[in-house]
């Protein structure tokens, strides 16, 4: 059993206990994160640095190393110098994956795209960059053009438990009386256990069966969070052949068409600027 520290507070060393007893593959160093919205620039250095010395901390403390892979954080807020800084440190520090922490906070996505760039030019290449906190298919998309590996988020399932499925060309609001008597799968073509037919082993769930349940009972959410998580990891493993095969940008354009219905003029700007800036022509034809 991990040690409870005598104040009740949270530790660099009684996190890392926490997670030795958990026994999870990959655990995370303690942090001090601060708004990437905040003003206080002196409060967004001083986490920073405290991040630095915790890690230290985290990986002195740290009793499993052979079996749990502690990753860094990197912070810094959205000031590209601090990054730069951190991801120095942190590199120095060898841990077996570096994460970059701190996004996802109502930041404007070109500076959050700006600070993925950043810190994954200045990352070694043979180990993992996690991005944290990341659940939007089109961010997910972009990261990886600008370097990124991994990424989690609540939003999958939160949203499934508004109705929300999320699909390849946008998501669906199934509570919508659109779908009351839509008896397709929640997505065409997709092989997760809901959307396949009982005669593919899967349940045979119906738009209208997912409308009718989602306002009165959980099952509706349970079944849109195994629909939605199951997308967002056959999205990644699609990305995940498209590089190895060469054909990312390809890959980015048509993922991109099939969402905004070839409706170039509706791609975001942030994500065209960002794409651009590591050759990724997204307005290209292919």
């Amino acid at each position: 059993m991990a040690a409870q520290h005598p104040d009740g507070l949270l530790t660099p060393e009684h996190s890392i206990s926490l997670q030795n007893s958990i026994g999870s593959d990959i655990i995370m160093q303690l942090d001090d994160v601060i708004a990437t919205t905040s003003p206080d620039h002196a409060r967004i250095k001083e986490a920073m640095h405290r991040s630095i010395r915790w890690l230290d901390r985290c990986i002195a403390a740290h009793q499993k190393p052979a079996s749990q892979n502690l990753f860094c954080i990197v912070q810094g807020g959205l000031d590209l110098d601090l990054r730069r800084e951190c991801c120095r440190e942190m590199v120095a520090r060898d841990t077996p994956g570096i994460a970059i922490g701190g996004l996802s906070g109502g930041e404007a996505k070109a500076e959050y795209c700006k600070v993925v760039d950043t810190c994954t030019d200045l990352l070694p290449d043979h180990k993992p960059r996690y991005v944290m906190g990341v659940g939007y298919p089109e961010d997910i998309i972009v990261s990886i053009a600008l370097g990124a590996d991994m990424f989690d988020c609540v939003w999958p399932t939160r949203t499934a438990r508004f109705g929300n499925a999320i699909t390849n060309s946008g998501t669906l609001n199934l509570k919508s009386a659109a779908y009351a008597y839509d008896f397709g799968p929640v997505e065409e073509d997709c092989k997760c256990i809901c959307c396949r037919p009982p005669a593919e082993g899967g349940l045979g769930i119906t738009r209208a069966y997912i409308h009718h349940t989602s306002a009165k009972e959980t099952v509706g959410a349970h079944l849109l969070s195994m629909h939605n998580v199951h997308h967002l990891l056959d999205l990644v493993r699609r990305a995940r052949e498209a590089i190895v095969e060469q054909r990312y940008p390809g890959f980015v354009r048509a993922y991109f068409a099939r969402l905004y219905g070839n409706e170039k003029g509706r791609y975001p700007r942030w994500a065209v600027d960002a794409l651009m800036g590591v050759g990724v022509d997204l307005l290209a034809e292919d």
